[in-house]
């Protein structure tokens, strides 16, 4: 019997596999990166707190473009490193969500690094 393998329970398990090892604080926060079929998502977060300091994505109101290719995932990326300029944040820890640092997730990352965010 051939079984079909549950992408997205894997991607939750290599998530928290991530999560136990990548952790924000006040001095480096965590970026966090979701990425859905047609959007890309991206907070900053202190995980001491619980809060969210700053946060982009595709769907904001501002964004032109589309957020399902690797031009929107780098627009994102700069939106990110803005916002999180805004709020006196220049280092942060990547969490790529348990994503593969490829495609999307890589171009956003470059994005935030051309945006001023050490990483």
């Amino acid at each position: 019997m051939v079984t079909k393998v549950d992408s997205k329970k894997n991607r939750l398990k290599r998530r928290a596999r991530v999560r136990g090892k990548v952790y924000g604080t006040a001095q480096r926060p965590r970026l966090a990166v979701f990425r859905s079929a047609n959007h890309i998502y991206a907070q900053v977060i202190n995980d001491d707190l619980g809060v969210t300091l700053a946060a982009a994505s595709s769907m904001d109101k501002g964004f032109d473009g589309y957020g399902g290719n690797k031009e929107g995932a780098r627009k994102v990326g700069l939106a990110i490193a803005e916002a999180a300029k805004k709020a006196n944040i220049e280092e942060v820890v990547f969490d790529r969500g348990g994503f593969v640092y490829h495609g999307r997730v890589a171009e956003l990352a470059e994005g935030a690094r051309e945006g001023g965010l050490k990483f």
